[in-house]
């Protein structure tokens, strides 16, 4: 069976690796920083072949990832910026979806040992948006970004 967890782990680390933001795992990250900072959500998971007590089987898994861009602290009354926004959401792409146009492989590959990574694709995107009523007070705005990855035991 493939463990899930792995994965997510995988997910987060690689994203604040490539992009050197903190990387909350469905919070604010546990730094206690401000944004700009990511929220990692893991929403879906489906798995198919043999069954489930086959150690073969092929798992289809999706992450949301929601770009947070908010005030500069350094700058008094600064609010979010989009053009931060959508770096930080043009990076997650490039992340996870981004290939070596020389060799074609993935820029980032899967390191969980045992597994391979058959796809990856953008699940689903909203875009960016400038939240609800106390975000826009704070100054705050976010991109949200669904990846799926479809992986198979080597």
């Amino acid at each position: 069976m493939i463990e899930k967890r792995l994965v997510t782990g995988w997910v987060a680390a690689t994203l604040a690796a490539a992009s050197e933001m903190p990387v909350g795992r469905g919070r604010a990250p546990a730094s206690g920083d401000s944004p700009p900072y990511y929220l990692l959500y893991s929403v879906d998971t489906a798995v198919g072949g043999p069954p489930l007590a086959d150690m073969s089987e092929d798992g289809s898994f999706v992450y949301q990832i929601t770009s947070v861009s908010g005030p500069d602290p350094h700058v008094p009354q600064s609010v979010a910026d989009l053009d931060q926004l959508e770096w930080m959401a043009d990076k997650a792409r490039t992340t996870f979806l981004g290939r070596d146009p020389g060799t074609g492989l993935w820029l980032h590959p899967l390191t969980v040992p045992g597994l391979s990574c058959m796809t990856r694709s953008l699940d689903v995107e909203w875009g960016g948006t400038p939240g609800g009523t106390s975000e826009q007070e704070a100054g705050i705005m976010t991109y949200v970004q669904r990846f799926r990855f479809n992986l198979t035991p080597t």
